[in-house]
């Protein structure tokens, strides 16, 4: 089975190995960040299931020829995700390793959507294939209620923190994900919550395999009830308990938003998502409404009571800014993006313009 993900990867491995536990059912997880000889000798014992990430496995099958005549006997190929796992990135990775695998097999693609590329292989190559379709086009559950709060960019942090101590407490959600733009505002938005001593997890591309793992792990047990996420956590991960998905920041592609509110309210249960949209962000919000087919409901906040906390969040994040840099081995005291950061955060109450109604920039 072929994934193009560490932490679906692992997951998946889980289920074969709770689902096999009584029929002593041999399960494998390739993947990288772990010690290849080792996972070669694994791999030659020939397991009844191997469960990897394409790059890995090929590197495996290049570092020991030995193990291509074990992949001779395979009798089933399953590529989750398939529409990201055939894409370019995959490409060479696949091609190797559908050359060590045996003609006569049967081969199984699951996808949640149905891209150009996938339509066009199964016009080409797959006209035989049985095909199982209940894809309806992207939409949301029918349970998931979708809401979002028209803020102004500058005092973003202090509605985010507005909303995980007072709206989230008092809707009584236990956990939720936090979905950021990019890698760099999930570190720093990581480093902002534990100045303001709220526990989160991270979890994103720019972490170690193994510190990513550790951090899914926390979330998924309950030791901690925020996860921060870039859109790898968007798709095929399963955490029931979810209750809440905050966007942070829109996803730039529309579809992406489905998949993000997608880790709330599953399997008939009920669900609730929140996306912050500032002055900049009108246009993705239309994007998205078009193509959920329906608008999203607008959660009204007093102004005047989430800027209670303006100058508490404003100190935090120039703290948390500080440590960003430190990091990243700047000099904190000539990085010109300190020093502008200082300059602002040291009126109190930040960036001018800040306390500004809800129209303004």
């Amino acid at each position: 089975m072929a994934v193009r993900r560490v932490e679906l990867a692992v997951q998946i491995s889980e289920q074969f190995r709770a689902l096999g536990a009584g029929m002593r059912l041999k399960e494998l997880v390739v993947i990288g960040g772990v010690d290849m000889q080792q996972q070669a000798r694994e791999l030659a014992r020939r397991p009844h299931v191997v469960v990897a990430t394409p790059g890995r496995l090929r590197g495996l099958l290049d570092a020991d020829s030995g193990l291509v005549s074990g992949l001779a006997r395979c009798r089933f190929l399953v590529l989750d995700e398939a529409d990201r796992v055939l894409d370019t990135t995959f490409e060479d990775d696949l091609r190797r390793i559908l050359s060590c695998l045996p003609a006569e097999r049967q081969t199984l693609l699951f996808s949640a959507t149905m891209t150009k590329s996938l339509i066009a292989l199964q016009k080409a190559s797959l006209s035989d294939a049985h095909v199982f379709q209940a894809y309806e086009g992207l939409r949301t559950a029918e349970r998931l209620r979708e809401e979002y709060v028209f803020l102004p960019s500058k005092v973003k942090e202090v509605y985010l923190h507005h909303l995980l101590t007072v709206v989230l407490p008092e809707k009584k959600v236990r956990s939720a994900i936090i979905f950021c733009g990019t890698c760099r505002g999930c570190s720093l938005l990581s480093l902002l919550l534990e100045e303001l001593e709220l526990p989160a997890a991270a979890l994103h591309s720019g972490k170690s395999q193994k510190a990513r793992l550790a951090a899914l792990a926390r979330f998924k047990s309950e030791q901690v009830p925020l996860l921060l996420a870039t859109d790898v956590a968007s798709r095929g991960l399963d955490i029931p308990t979810v209750d809440a998905v905050i966007n942070y920041d829109l996803p730039s592609l529309a579809r992406d938003y489905v998949h993000r509110v997608g880790r709330t309210a599953r399997a008939g249960r009920s669900g609730w998502s929140l996306s912050l949209v500032t002055q900049y962000d009108v246009a993705l919000v239309g994007a998205i409404e078009g193509l959920i087919g329906h608008q999203l409901a607008e959660h009204k906040l007093e102004e005047a009571e989430v800027l209670k906390g303006i100058t508490k969040v404003y100190s935090a994040k120039r703290a948390a800014m500080l440590r960003m840099a430190e990091e990243e081995g700047l000099d904190t005291g000539k990085s010109k993006r300190v020093k502008k950061a200082s300059k602002q955060f040291a009126k109190g109450i930040g960036p001018s313009g800040a306390g500004t109604s809800k129209g303004s920039g």
